[in-house]
């Protein structure tokens, strides 16, 4: 299955984006965090500078064309400023999931992350989309997301995650996880499990979100591949074809 996965970072086709901050005022250390979150330089950051505007922004563009802007300050209070912790004990509630346009825009770039404790930020856009994600699998009117966990406990042990999935598995939505099985959910929780000791189960991440025909909501995945302890390399994509593929190849093959 990992190398059923796999065969789909050869399809992401991202532009060469960058991100432009104009008109920094604020620290160094503003630009720094802005580099350690979106990983190993996947994605270039160049200062500049626009007398048309007095407002330190984050703009995301392609081949001189804007695609995307976001103050600083909303960077800073969404994804910045915050550690993985706020999604595992819930204090930051599904409702209040949101991650900047800029660095939404950085669908299809291909990301390599490590976790604590080699890093404490890399993985924070990986975890705050997928948080998106299944916001958007709350929201919407029905459809199915899929979601790895490598291990089912993590379901008990993180507060926050485990409120999300049973909020959005008994407000219709068909929700599968998939996880080493060291842990069984209550036959209340609105789930279907899926389990085994692969590598695939093991060293997967992904959630999927595939709406109901005719609904308003965006298809959507993240997919993400364990490299080594805690590294993986991962994207996540709005392409209505390339998420029905990633969630049949899901379906068929674990």
């Amino acid at each position: 299955m990992t190398t059923g996965l796999e065969e789909f970072f050869t399809e992401i086709d991202a532009p060469p984006k960058r991100l432009l901050f104009v008109n920094r005022s604020s620290s160094e250390a503003v630009h720094e965090l802005l580099e350690s979150v979106v990983g190993d330089g996947a994605v270039p950051i160049e200062d500049r500078r626009l007398p048309e505007t007095d407002d330190e922004l984050v703009v995301l563009v392609d081949d001189g064309a804007m695609l995307a802007a976001s103050t600083v300050e909303e960077l800073l209070q969404s994804v910045l400023l915050v550690n993985s912790d706020v999604y595992k004990t819930g204090a930051r509630s599904l409702a209040e999931a949101s991650v900047p346009a800029v660095l939404k825009g950085l669908d299809e770039v291909p990301f390599r992350v490590r976790g604590y404790p080699a890093s404490d930020k890399e993985k924070l856009l990986l975890i705050a989309i997928s948080r998106l994600i299944e916001r958007t699998a709350a929201d919407a009117d029905g459809g199915t997301l899929r979601a790895s966990f490598q291990r089912l406990s993590r379901l008990r042990d993180e507060q926050g995650t485990e409120r999300v999935y049973r909020s959005v598995g008994a407000g219709g939505t068909d929700v599968h996880v998939y996880g080493v099985d060291d842990w069984q959910p209550p036959s209340a929780f609105p789930v279907t499990v899926h389990t085994g000791d692969s590598e695939a189960y093991r060293r997967s991440w992904f959630v999927v979100f595939t709406p109901t025909a005719g609904s308003d909501a965006d298809p959507v995945a993240l997919v993400a591949l364990e490299t080594d302890v805690n590294c993986w390399k991962g994207f996540w994509t709005y392409r209505p074809g390339l998420v029905d593929r990633i969630e049949r190849c899901i379906e068929r093959e674990l």
